[in-house]
């Protein structure tokens, strides 16, 4: 990882853990209610995929077993009726009764080449949120279109995570602006698609936020429910997952990880999932 990525991951460390800590407790409740959960559509999940990876792809990584198929996603889509430039909606977690949850990845500075094979041969569905001075990083967004190809039809979303990974709580309505919008242009320069999902750093926002990023086409501001630290996860309630949880993970190495790879970092979190009768979805066919 270059130097630097990792002066300013150094530099955000402090603030993050005590900005994630408070965020875990205490959550963020700012236009969270959750509407009544869609009924369910009985075709096929875009998620669900006819060349599912066999049970040796899944030993191949650690996983005694593969991950359960998951269920149909609903027939309405959570954001389907935000408009473009209206608020966005805020979720923390999936209304469902649906034994599913949802991997996340902030940030970007880590690109394990294991982790793109596993993702490819488990086709994994996740989403991404990339911070663009940190994902540039090393191999760039070339790594990052790996795992986009390497889930289930139509693939891994990329969605905004801000251009610099500021504290959006400490800078003026403008300066949001620039963050949101400006990694929102240069992804769909990218990969051709522009995002509708937002991850504030360190889930701080605020109402400049909301109105940035609905400017800015956002259609939803993504928190999280559970983080994955390294051989297992950490829970905003409760001591585990439930129906509809987002789960918070990171682009992370070796160097952050106590010598853990990424790719055995998301063994132990899938075994998690697994262990707790769940399974994964892709986060885009609900939201």
């Amino acid at each position: 990882m270059s130097s630097p990525v990792s002066g300013l991951r150094a530099a955000l460390a402090p603030a993050a853990a005590l900005l994630l800590a408070g965020a875990l407790l205490t959550g963020c409740s700012n236009g969270s209610s959750h509407p009544k959960p869609a009924t369910p559509s009985r075709s096929a999940s875009s998620t669900a995929s006819a060349a599912a990876p066999d049970a040796d792809a899944y030993r191949r990584w650690g996983l005694d077993r593969p991950l359960a198929p998951p269920p149909a996603p609903p027939a309405t889509r959570l954001t389907a009726t935000v408009r473009p430039g209206e608020t966005p909606q805020i979720v923390r977690r999936v209304r469902t009764t649906d034994k599913v949850v949802f991997l996340t990845f902030d940030d970007g500075a880590e690109k394990d080449p294991a982790f793109a094979r596993m993702a490819k041969d488990l086709k994994l569905p996740f989403t991404m949120f990339l911070t663009d001075n940190i994902a540039r990083s090393g191999s760039g967004y070339g790594y990052f279109e790996q795992l986009r190809a390497a889930g289930p039809a139509p693939g891994n979303a990329v969605e905004n995570h801000t251009l610099t990974h500021p504290n959006l709580r400490t800078l003026s309505a403008e300066a949001q602006r620039k963050e949101i919008c400006g990694q929102q242009d240069i992804l769909e320069k990218r990969f051709g698609t522009r995002p509708v999902l937002f991850r504030p750093p360190y889930g701080n926002y605020n109402d400049r936020t909301l109105a940035a990023a609905g400017d800015c086409g956002v259609r939803a501001v993504v928190l999280w429910e559970a983080t994955m630290q390294i051989n297992d996860m950490r829970y905003a309630e409760g001591g585990g997952l439930r129906p509809g949880d987002i789960v918070l993970a990171h682009f992370r190495g070796p160097s952050e990880l106590k010598g853990t790879t990424m790719a055995q970092m998301v063994t132990n979190m899938l075994r998690s999932i697994q262990r707790q009768g769940y399974t994964v979805a892709r986060l885009e066919d609900y939201v």
